[in-house]
């Protein structure tokens, strides 16, 4: 007979449905936005230049930042209630994964005070000249950036077991959930391929985002406005250890 899907397991994909669309559109607000209006590729000068000029808008994508690893945690909470009548073991494996994303990210965070501090003019920085404080400034957002490549790699893997897990489950239609899983299989690999090789980021990205992307978005609509299905198949549930 088909398995029946608990209250608690509803309540957590709604939670996982709006998780996915408010973090996607906070998270493009302030790598996108925020890094894009103020970041200048190859000029220290001119980024230092913005980011003083805009230091509220650079705090804001800070903080834009921390709110969405705060939103990841209950995401990943979600997910795991969610998929755990599906494999236990594996949904504890991708929120592991998950978890390892969050602390990276977070950490990688903490490079952009650095920025501020560095850039701050306070009286102890002065016996650095203003060009060397501009190119240490521009290391620290490199910092940020680095920790975001590792951060993609352990979101992308995170989200390949989670992906498989919603396929093997049956509880969205098996084409998005395979989408999931190609796309999060690209989000791991295109970052760990431009560790290899930098020059192949100028290439791929950001296109390598792009189906994770479509995928979250989707996934986040979906759940909110269907849910999860009355029942689960036979063969949903084979391995709740």
């Amino acid at each position: 007979m088909p398995s029946r899907i608990d209250q608690s397991q509803r309540k957590a994909a709604r939670v996982v449905g709006l998780a996915y669309l408010v973090a996607m559109a906070v998270s493009v607000f302030a790598e996108f936005y925020v890094r894009g209006h103020l970041v200048v590729a190859n000029s220290a000068v001119d980024t230092a230049r913005n980011i003083m000029a805009h230091e509220r808008l650079f705090r804001v994508g800070i903080a834009s930042s921390l709110l969405v690893f705060a939103i990841d945690l209950a995401l990943i909470a979600a997910l795991y209630v969610v998929l755990k009548p599906v494999s236990q073991n594996l949904s504890l494996f991708a929120v592991f994964l998950r978890l390892v994303e969050t602390t990276v990210g977070a950490a990688a965070t903490l490079s952009d005070f650095d920025v501020l501090r560095i850039l701050s003019g306070a009286d102890y920085l002065r016996v650095i000249e203003t060009d060397r404080l501009q190119a240490l400034a521009r290391l620290s957002l490199g910092a940020h950036g680095a920790g975001n490549t590792v951060v993609f790699v352990f979101l992308g893997l995170g989200s390949t077991v989670f992906s498989y897990l919603w396929f093997k489950a049956n509880y969205i239609p098996r084409a998005l959930a395979a989408l999931g899983v190609f796309g999060s299989l690209l989000l791991a690999a295109g970052p760990f391929a431009f560790i290899i090789d930098p020059n192949l980021a100028a290439i791929f990205s950001p296109w390598y985002l792009a189906p994770i992307g479509v995928f979250e978005v989707t996934m986040g609509f979906w759940l909110l406005l269907k849910g999860l299905p009355a029942e689960a198949l036979p063969d949903s549930s084979t391995d709740a250890r």
